[in-house]
């Protein structure tokens, strides 16, 4: 099953050719953690899963972008900084990954699963179905929103966010299927649809999808701020 998704060995190519090649997350048929200096001399292919969610021991949640993924680990970039050796947890197309961190180097890490996983299946999980594309991995918050709709502004509590969207509550029914403008804490206006309201809850998709630097950003600043708060409490 899994050969039928291996593409031939792609040939070098100029760089700026193929911007959006460079721009994927590589899959490599091997068990090795991915490193920053290393060459692929083994078959490989491309896809656009690019975002996952990690979770240290302290139960703090960041994003990281995904550059390379192996079935015995991935590399990628960090939101916040990490130390090596600590155990994390890994949200990986719908998959929750134990992992320890073996190396950092500015700004991206290595990470060694517990277990090796099935690629195959890691990769037949991202397939859209029926027109629908996975959810993004979602950041579980705790802050306050605006929510602006016509004219009227509902003030509401954030439960997770996203690249692609976030969930808020109270909020009415007839919001449902409007187009909105969400002001979150520290972050900037953001236009979205309510798509989906169950029991005062909805769900907000944006227009455009946050940029990993912006909710990276602003959710390291959230969790210094947090850190300050616990220090001053002791």
């Amino acid at each position: 099953m899994f050969s039928s998704l291996i593409r031939r060995r792609q040939h070098q190519r100029p760089m700026g050719e193929d911007h959006n090649a460079f721009e994927s997350t590589t899959f490599s048929l091997t068990t090795a953690v991915p490193r920053p200096s290393e060459r692929r001399t083994d078959d490989r292919l491309v896809s656009m899963l690019r975002v996952a969610k990690l979770r240290d021991e302290n139960d703090r949640e960041q994003l990281i972008r995904v550059r390379n993924v192996s079935a015995g680990g991935l590399m990628a970039e960090l939101g916040h900084k990490i130390e090596v050796g600590a155990k994390v947890h890994i949200e990986l197309s719908s998959q929750n990954i134990l992992s320890t961190v073996v190396w950092v180097r500015e700004g991206t890490a290595g990470f060694k699963f517990d277990q090796n996983i099935d690629l195959g299946e890691l990769l037949a999980g991202r397939k859209p179905r029926h027109g629908f594309r996975p959810r993004p991995p979602r950041l579980e918050v705790n802050c306050k929103a605006n929510v602006k709709l016509e004219n009227s502004y509902y003030t509401v509590d954030v439960h997770d966010i996203s690249l692609g969207g976030l969930k808020v509550e109270p909020i009415d029914e007839y919001c449902l299927g409007k187009k909105v403008v969400v002001v979150v804490e520290s972050l900037r206006p953001i236009r979205g649809e309510v798509r989906w309201f169950s029991d005062r809850r909805a769900g907000i998709v944006f227009d455009q999808p946050l940029k990993f630097e912006e909710l990276a950003e602003w959710v390291g600043k959230r969790l210094e701020l947090a850190t300050l708060k616990a220090g001053i409490r002791k």
